[in-house]
């Protein structure tokens, strides 16, 4: 147990640096070309890895669920990831990554796991700057901002979770989040996130809080914004949180994670008096504590639009 501990509060302490460990795996061939490329998870949202289990169809489960399994009583759905992103395996599906993202734990079944890399968030690069978009938050440079380096796809979960398993559309209006809530007069929430379909779901909630505000696709985005912000504040005799009433950040995001945004922020005396709450799929009681040491004023695990308005709410009445 000391040693699971330890290798535990190594990866959390490369927070501290803008790093982070990356799961590489392959699906199989890609359906546009003959390569087996290179995919990424991160560390801290696998829960464990696995031969393939025996699994168990489940009459009328949508495409790409291959059906559900038994992990220590725990009965989890098994997705095909390999169909899921218009991949062919080509030696099968051996081996089951158990992941926990955003209130659920599901299995991945992927053809095979390559290596864990330890990587520095600069060399994550958005997909949707890319243009690649689709599936994929990000690229991973694996070897830096070197010619020909090896890349890693990180793709978008949240959005392959909600095609693969739909459920009901959460319903997003004034009713379902509260009444209103009234920001201090001439300030707005700044937001970060790297997925399309967070960043979605978000404006629809901040939308529906009637809650003026000013949407980031990254860390750096935010940060960049930031000091825009404080410029223009000082010209005008102002304070930033004269401007920013809060900052609401994913965690996982290319060139600059939440960790380090959240960090920057509350150790800059410009942003003083500036609450941040942090919105992630990662979760676990180690994720939340490291929440509480870089100085975030609250975590909230995604997505309900009616815990995130709480949230907000509690924070800006403290």
């Amino acid at each position: 147990m000391s040693t699971v501990m330890q290798e535990v509060d190594e990866r959390t302490n490369l927070t501290a640096n803008n790093k982070f460990e990356l799961l590489l795996f392959r699906l199989g061939q890609d359906a546009n070309s003959d390569h087996r490329e290179l995919f990424g998870i991160n560390v801290f949202k696998v829960r464990e890895i696995m031969v393939m289990p025996t699994v168990t169809s489940v009459a009328g489960a949508p495409p790409h669920m291959m059906g559900v399994t038994n992990i220590r009583g725990q009965i989890i759905p098994v997705i095909n990831l390999a169909g899921a992103v218009g991949c062919s395996p080509t030696n099968g599906l051996n081996i089951l990554m158990v992941t926990e993202y955003a209130r659920s734990t599901q299995g991945f079944a992927v053809e095979e796991v390559d290596e864990i890399v330890r990587l520095d968030w600069s060399q994550v690069l958005s997909a949707e700057a890319s243009n690649a978009g689709g599936m994929v938050t990000s690229i991973a440079r694996l070897d830096g901002d070197v010619h020909n380096t090896r890349l890693a796809q990180v793709l978008d979960v949240e959005k392959i979770l909600r095609d693969v398993l739909p459920g009901d559309e959460p319903v997003i209006t004034p009713e379902t989040v509260g009444a209103h809530f009234t920001l201090p007069a001439g300030t707005q929430i700044l937001a970060a996130d790297d997925s399309p379909l967070a960043r979605m779901l978000i404006t629809k909630g901040l939308d529906a809080m009637g809650t003026p505000f000013v949407m980031t696709k990254s860390g750096k985005e935010a940060w960049d914004k930031l000091q825009s912000i404080a410029d223009t504040a000082s010209a005008e005799g102002k304070k930033v949180k004269d401007k920013i009433s809060l900052v609401l950040t994913d965690l996982e995001m290319p060139e600059m994670d939440g960790f380090t945004l959240t960090r920057k922020i509350k150790q800059d005396a410009r942003f003083e008096g500036i609450p941040v709450v942090i919105h992630s799929s990662l979760s676990g009681s180690a994720n939340e504590d490291h929440v509480k040491s870089v100085g975030a004023d609250a975590y909230v695990a995604k997505f309900l639009a009616e815990d995130l308005a709480a949230t907000i709410r509690r924070v800006l009445h403290q």
